[in-house]
């Protein structure tokens, strides 16, 4: 070989790691790649803050006019500006949500489903902060008298799919007829048809839900205490930090009170 085909030969092998360190050198904000948002937070998918969530569960999530609203989606609105992303939502089944199984095969960032924070989803998941209070309620056409799911003994109760008001029902349901429904929608409308005697899912979507439907109505309200945390795969603690820091700001700075009244009508208790 000559030397000017090897000096060739060097210029050439320079310019191409060159160009392959370019390549590996991560971009920040919005049109980050790697998957790396401005925050050093790894996407799922480069420059996206992608949610997973289960329609419909109005307030929380909803499509309105095309377009997938809600007071879930109006908070991570502010995880993905902190990231300098915009928020993309997924729509899956609840129960890929809940058993982690959409974190592993890398199908969304976090989960904003109105999801409760239990010990079960905390063995395949690592949630936020509590960021709302939820309890288990019964709905039922107006006029109806039921006040606990035990005076359903020989009707139909309807519940959710993988949802704490599932749990619920089977605990408290013995001698009731309990129907299973795989979403929220598909459940209430089996209400107001008559199909099943009552429903049970959280209080703020069978509150939101008789606003509109009069002639449905919320009959009891049982305490559950339970609390509505953001879901991330198990040991993303970048992205869970920066969701509670976003949360925590938007406490302080009365984005989140905004954000509430704007869904709910009200502002939250206190405590």
């Amino acid at each position: 070989m000559s030397v000017r085909s090897s000096t060739s030969a060097t210029a050439a092998l320079a310019a191409a790691a060159a160009l392959l360190a370019a390549g590996c050198t991560s971009t920040k904000a919005g049109g980050s790649s790697g998957g790396e948002s401005a925050s050093g937070v790894q996407l799922v998918s480069p420059g996206t803050l992608k949610t997973c969530t289960h329609l419909p569960y109005a307030p929380f999530q909803v499509k309105k006019e095309g377009k997938i609203v809600g007071f879930d989606v109006d908070l991570v609105d502010l995880v993905a500006k902190a990231l300098k992303v915009p928020q993309e939502i997924v729509n899956t089944p609840f129960e890929g949500i809940e058993t982690g199984q959409d974190f592993n095969i890398r199908k969304c960032d976090l989960a904003a489903a109105g999801m409760t924070i239990t010990a079960q989803r905390e063995k395949v998941m690592d949630f936020s902060d509590p960021y709302f209070n939820a309890t288990q309620a019964l709905i039922t056409k107006k006029g109806k008298p039921y006040q606990k799911v035990e005076d359903l003994k020989g009707k139909k109760l309807g519940y959710q799919k993988a949802t704490t008001g599932a749990e619920y029902a089977k605990k408290h349901g013995q001698g009731v007829e309990l129907v299973e429904y795989e979403d929220l929608g598909l459940l209430l409308t089996a209400v107001k048809a008559g199909q099943v005697d009552a429903g049970i899912n959280d209080n703020g979507v069978l509150l939101d839900y008789v606003k509109q439907n009069p002639d449905t109505a919320v009959t009891a309200e049982f305490d559950t205490g339970e609390h509505y945390g953001i879901g991330v795969r198990t040991g993303n603690d970048a992205l869970r930090k920066k969701i509670n820091e976003v949360l925590k700001k938007a406490r302080a700075d009365g984005s989140y009170d905004r954000i509430y009244k704007k869904w709910f009508g009200t502002t939250p208790q206190q405590g």
